[in-house]
């Protein structure tokens, strides 16, 4: 073969070769990746259990908070809605509780690898609240190392803190310990109250019930004063805040409203959309 023939040859296989063989990307900045791996501190999955990979779906997603409704069946706590839907195998130590502690010995006393902050475990209570949370406090102790503990006047920041709401009830038992492994979920009624920050670190409520608007056209200024006024006066007092029953449908309302929110300084987002919140906060860097 001629010299000038065997080289158009090899120049014609090599083309081939590129085009067939994926080029690596170059790798991305150190800023990118912080950016892409760092927890979404305010994002919150409500009825995280309905995701088909409860707990993971989130963490995968970077969620900084997920919830779980129980009910208090014999002297197992059950993850579920309503009760039709119960299944003695999911239960909250299995979907959450022990996940979290495998995890969180994975990666070195965290639940994000590398990030001192806490993940919210909001815990739904759906039974009656006092008896449920007596046995749910047996549950949390098994895990000691785990959770934030409020004791004798004094919290401990754990990887992992979960916050009782649901069923009212459940306030005078823990009101009554000097130890603790759980916090109490407060309402907007309760930001006058003489509660600490250190019994209720957080106050959520349902958006309907104090705000008409729902993301479309504009926000109220009057609505708009009342809810950054709301989280200043929760804020002051070392609380964060959450509203539930937002709108959640993707599409310019929810951006709207979401993007109302975050300027408010509210602390958490509630969605069923991992995904659609994830890519909003990205957004934003938020």
């Amino acid at each position: 073969m001629a010299l000038t023939t065997r080289r158009s040859a090899l120049t014609t296989l090599g083309a081939a070769l590129a085009g067939s063989i994926a080029v690596p990307a170059a790798p991305a900045a150190a800023g990118e990746r912080t950016h892409r791996f760092r927890p979404l501190w305010r994002a919150h999955a409500h009825n995280d259990y309905e995701h088909p990979r409860p707990l993971f779906d989130a963490l995968d997603h970077r969620f900084g908070s997920v919830e779980a409704d129980i009910h208090l069946v014999g002297d197992q706590l059950l993850v579920a809605h309503d009760p039709e839907d119960l299944d003695p195998s999911r239960t909250l130590e299995s979907l959450y509780l022990d996940p979290l502690a495998a995890r969180v010995r994975a990666s070195h006393g965290c639940v994000y690898r590398g990030y001192r902050g806490s993940l919210q475990l909001l815990i739904d209570i759906k039974t009656e609240g006092s008896s449920t949370y007596l046995e749910l406090d047996r549950h949390l102790r098994r895990h000691r190392h785990l959770f934030t503990t409020y004791a004798h006047g004094r919290v401990f920041r754990g990887p992992v803190t979960a916050v009782i709401s649901g069923d009212r009830a459940a306030r005078t038992p823990m009101e009554a310990q000097t130890v603790r492994r759980a916090f109490y979920d407060g309402r907007l009624a309760d930001l006058g109250s003489p509660a600490p920050a250190s019994f209720i670190p957080l106050i959520s409520d349902n958006w309907t019930l104090h705000f008409t608007w729902q993301g479309v056209g504009a926000f109220p200024e009057a609505e708009r004063q009342k809810l950054r006024g709301l989280t200043r006066a929760a804020h002051r007092r070392g609380q964060k805040v959450r509203f539930w029953a937002t709108p959640d449908l993707a599409g310019p309302a929810r951006d709207a409203l979401w993007g109302e929110l975050l300027a408010a300084g509210v602390d958490y987002l509630n969605t069923d959309d991992l995904a659609g919140l994830e890519a909003f906060l990205d957004a934003r860097r938020a």
